[in-house]
């Protein structure tokens, strides 16, 4: 079903034919380099961005995809083969990627990094699904339990921390729930077309559509002109910030879309759980030693409600590692 391609590696209808074994190191790359990004967007949204919309934080996301697609077309020549369909569904699934961040970082403009990167995980149930009814993998009972943990630790972890339901935080719940579920079925689209086509084409074709995403931010008269207000402020900051954090947020994205491409994609998501680890690691590490870039509620309350829906969260991963 797939030709082979020396850049992407993929022989006709397979994986990858060198170590597959390496699909668990590109898969934990993603939670390594989105929990560093996590704590660089909160940075960027309370310092730069607190009066601004964050869609105006998206232009500068797909600027620097937009300053990549040379290098990918030049890295793979076949970027164009593909019909007019497939190139338009792919550039949607870009098109969804970003939606899928507009509505997280509209949620970590008001709460801390660790939290919203715990609801994060609500994708793999999203994942399974799709992955169940697109891509036909199949999942055991084990992964299912797995499934219903991690979601259940990422929801204990949306509540206040008094644990009172009446002050269950519905709006960020929400925002999440949109955010993972449009993350998922982005993923699930890249998997199809990646196995199908190849994957630095795919690739491409998504960086197309993140671009047109922020092109059409652009073309609204109110965040076109919160953006370069923004950029006459503070042009080295912002853009110096965004692009080093765009590429540690391309890095694990790259990781675990290839990921994906050796194991179903609900197992590589469920991997992803362990952002919120890392989250919570980083923000205690930047609590004591670098207050002013980044601070974590570390009051005893806080630290055993996180450490229990860490450790759901856990305990779902490794359900759902049992493939």
């Amino acid at each position: 079903m797939v030709d082979y391609n020396a850049a992407s590696g993929l022989v006709a209808g397979s994986l990858p034919v060198f170590n597959a074994g390496m699909w668990l190191l590109y898969a934990f790359s993603g939670p390594v380099f989105w929990a560093a990004s996590t704590h660089i967007d909160k940075y960027l949204v309370e310092r730069y961005f607190r009066h601004a919309d964050t869609a105006v934080l998206m232009v500068f996301t797909a600027l620097v995809g937009l300053l990549l697609l040379p290098a990918i077309a030049l890295f793979d020549s076949g970027v164009l083969r593909p019909g007019a369909t497939a190139m338009a569904v792919m550039a949607v699934s870009g098109i969804l990627y970003m939606g899928a961040m507009l509505f997280y970082l509209r949620a970590i403009q008001s709460e801390e990094a660790s939290v919203v990167a715990a609801l994060f995980q609500a994708s793999t149930l999203f994942t399974f699904l799709l992955g169940w009814l697109f891509l036909h993998e199949k999942l055991g009972w084990a992964q299912g339990a797995g499934c219903v943990l991690i979601v259940a630790g990422a929801m204990a972890l949306s509540l206040d921390r008094q644990f009172s339901l009446r002050k269950f935080k519905l709006r960020l719940v929400l925002l999440m729930l949109a955010a993972t579920f449009v993350l998922a079925l982005s993923s699930v689209l890249f998997k199809f077309f990646a196995l199908r086509d190849n994957f630095w084409t795919t690739t491409f074709w998504n960086t197309v559509g993140e671009a047109l995403f922020g092109i059409a931010i652009l073309a609204l008269p109110a965040y076109r002109r919160q953006f370069l207000a923004l950029f006459r402020r503070h042009p080295g900051p912002v853009i110096g910030i965004n692009a080093a954090n765009e590429l540690v947020n391309l890095g694990g994205g790259l990781g675990v879309r290839y990921a994906m491409l050796l194991a179903p994609v609900a197992v590589v998501s469920a991997i992803s759980a362990t952002t919120t680890f890392f989250v919570f690691a980083f923000g205690i590490l930047l609590t004591l030693f670098l207050p002013r870039l980044g601070r974590e509620n570390l009051s005893a309350r806080n630290l055993l409600q996180k450490l229990a829906g860490t450790i759901l969260i856990f305990g779902g991963v490794v359900l759902v590692e049992a493939l």
